[in-house]
C-alpha cells in the first residue's frame, strides 16, 4: 500500500526535515488516511519496506530515510538521485 504524504507537522520554528514529527498521509487505492509520527514512518519505509511519496500521481517524488550518523533517522524525498525539500513545501497542520 503506497501512500501520499499530504502534511507535515513541524516541532519549534525552524523548518528542516528533522523537525518534521507527524505526516498526514492518503492511500488513494482506498481512500483511507492517516496521521503517523516520523519515528512509525520511517520504520515503515525502512524496516517494511513501506512505500510513500509526495505529489500528484503524475510527478510522485518518493519519500526515502535518512540515517545522519549520530544523528536519528528522518525523512526525505528523493528525486533524480537527488535529496530535495518537497516534504518542506507541504502544508502544516
Amino acid at each position: 500500500m503506497p501512500i501520499r504524504i499530504t502534511h507535515i507537522r513541524l516541532a519549534g520554528t525552524a523548518a528542516s526535515h528533522e523537525n518534521i514529527t507527524d505526516l498526514k498521509w492518503i492511500d488513494e487505492s482506498d481512500s483511507n488516511t492517516g496521521t503517523n509520527s516520523k519515528a512509525s514512518l520511517v520504520e515503515w519505509i525502512d524496516g517494511q519496506g513501506g512505500h510513500a511519496y509526495v505529489g500528484p500521481r503524475n510527478s510522485k517524488v518518493t519519500v526515502g530515510v535518512v540515517k545522519p550518523a549520530g544523528l536519528r533517522p528522518y525523512l526525505r524525498t528523493y528525486a533524480d538521485q537527488t535529496w530535495n525539500n518537497n516534504l518542506l513545501a507541504l502544508p502544516r497542520f
